[in-house]
């Protein structure tokens, strides 16, 4: 009976002694990794309490280490001039944050639309937070009421009102 006894004491312990299925744990380098991530977001841009731009993303990955953000699934920003008046509206499809400056850049499908009824629309576009300024080296078509202008290279104010181009690739042609 003792024999019995310690033959099933045996044979439940041995079971408890095996080795159990761990996880598979997967490294990824770290720079890949967001260190936060939201999806369909509004992110303010203010400085001394004053609004500079309102910007909506489908996704926005932030990348706290190296100081970035990455937008992607549509963007939409509102820019305001210095009075906290609405100023433009640029849409694209991705685009990327300076975390350190606010600096942004904007990629595919970039088009703005300022509130003076001027369109721009371009494959890339940089607005420079400090400045205001928008530039892009790529080819640019700016449309008004009055002209319709194309070329490669430009630096234009927010508003798009004083704008210029590195060189004029096409004719400008006036509307009337």
């Amino acid at each position: 009976m003792k024999c019995l006894r310690f033959f099933l004491l045996l044979a439940l312990a041995l079971p408890g002694c095996e080795e159990k299925v761990r996880p598979s744990i997967v490294s990824l380098p770290d720079a890949n990794v967001p260190s936060q991530e939201s999806w369909r977001s509004t992110v303010t841009f203010s400085d001394s309490a004053r609004i500079k731009a309102i910007l909506w993303a489908g996704h926005i990955a932030v990348h706290a280490s190296s100081q970035f953000t990455l937008l992607d699934d549509s963007i939409h920003v509102d820019f305001f001039d210095e009075a906290e008046r609405h100023s433009s509206t640029l849409t694209a499809l991705r685009g990327r944050v300076d975390d350190r400056t606010r600096d942004f850049d904007a990629h595919e499908n970039v088009v703005v639309v300022s509130d003076s009824g001027v369109v721009l629309k371009t494959d890339s576009l940089f607005w420079n937070n400090a400045g205001r300024i928008i530039h892009t080296p790529a080819y640019v078509v700016i449309t008004s009421k009055t002209e319709e202008i194309r070329g490669t290279g430009l630096v234009s104010d927010q508003s798009l009102k004083n704008y210029t181009f590195t060189k004029v690739s096409g004719r400008a042609v006036t509307r009337e």
